[in-house]
């Protein structure tokens, strides 16, 4: 069926619903050749996914992942993930999950769902494995530790058995320097299937469409973030690319698409001129491997980092307890991480976490 759907994607013809079907049995058979499944998401990749293929596939998908029994009171108050799809280059530190554990300390239940790192040094399995969080949770005790703590860590890895058949593929993709949908799927497979989301894309141009996708699977609410940086000076990259961070960026305008339930889904261009941001640069936010990134994270939750780093966390935590219900706009958003941190309450939820 592959080289099938493959010649079809070559001649720039989107997938159906029943083919997508189809590839996702094909790309989780491990009688497939990985040379030819990752022949599909090239050609995936070059034809460019539509908001009607990754929504399929993010549907098809989330059918093969282990399910965890949530309390429905628990969803009912609200669930949200904080998750960036990676793929921007940058090597920042792990900004997504320091304003994860900053948004658990307000109160919000959080599923984080991730993975170890793949385009950067450290992923947030890596960094919350450094930190002492536990990453291994079991379907029924994520579902325990999201009701008593207000966070769990929902291994990829873990949740989503099937990939595995999957992995040679999208290494043989990175290893030709060529992305594939599994870069936006991520935030999108969720298995706790959250009910509010904040995800970081990196480009200006995902936005809308992983949005529209969003809506489609039925998150209440959902914005979706992609940050201006500047020039880009990876090698991979063509001169005079501009950079975009897979997250809010106090370094340039930021593009948003947003929407509350069914209804008002909007898109817009952030300025950062609002927020009392220092003067930075991208190698003030740069971060390194699993134990220098988990260094970074304790220094800014304790107080005692309090440049870019903190502006960034800030920034995009006013986001997240915005999407999570627990600040009216942006800007009081800002104050409230501010105050999490400042109070002691970000870092003695991290404590708290990393005790198990």
């Amino acid at each position: 069926m592959l080289p099938t759907l493959i010649d079809q994607l070559r001649a720039g013809v989107a997938l159906e619903r029943a083919q997508v079907a189809a590839a996702v049995r094909d790309l989780v058979d491990e009688r497939i050749p990985p040379e030819v499944k990752a022949d599909l998401l090239a050609a995936l990749a070059s034809k460019g996914e539509t908001t009607a293929e990754i929504a399929a596939f993010a549907l098809e998908l989330r059918e093969l992942s282990l399910i965890p029994s949530i309390d429905g009171g628990l969803r009912n108050r609200g669930i949200l993930d904080v998750c960036g799809t990676g793929g921007d280059r940058l090597n920042t530190f792990n900004i997504s999950t320091t304003v994860a554990i900053v948004a658990a300390s307000a109160g919000i239940a959080v599923a984080k769902h991730g993975n170890r790192a793949v385009t950067s040094q450290a992923g947030s399995a890596d960094v919350l494995e450094a930190l002492g969080v536990r990453i291994d949770l079991e379907p029924d005790e994520a579902a325990r530790w999201l009701a008593e703590r207000n966070f769990a860590f929902f291994f990829a890895q873990r949740f989503h058995p099937a990939f595995k058949n999957i992995g040679p593929a999208r290494r043989l993709c990175a290893e030709r320097g060529q992305r594939t949908i599994f870069n936006f799927l991520g935030p999108l497979l969720n298995p706790a299937r959250p009910t509010a989301q904040l995800i970081g894309v990196p480009r200006p141009q995902l936005c809308e469409p992983i949005g529209r996708v969003l809506q489609t699977l039925g998150v209440r609410r959902g914005m979706i973030v992609s940050g201006r940086v500047g020039p880009n000076t990876h090698p991979h990259n063509p001169p005079g690319e501009i950079a975009y961070l897979d997250e809010l960026s106090i370094l340039g305008d930021n593009t948003v698409a947003e929407f509350y339930q069914e209804c008002g889904f909007s898109t817009s261009v952030l300025a950062t001129e609002q927020f009392p941001l220092q003067p930075a640069s991208l190698q003030d936010l740069a971060g390194g491997d699993r134990q220098a990134n988990a260094a970074i994270v304790r220094r800014i939750l304790s107080g005692d980092d309090r440049g870019p780093r903190r502006d960034a966390i800030l920034l995009n935590a006013a986001a997240a307890l915005f999407v999570g219900g627990k600040a009216r706009s942006l800007t009081e958003g800002w104050d409230v991480g501010a105050e999490l941190i400042d109070s002691g309450q970000a870092m003695s939820k991290l404590s708290e976490l990393a005790r198990g």
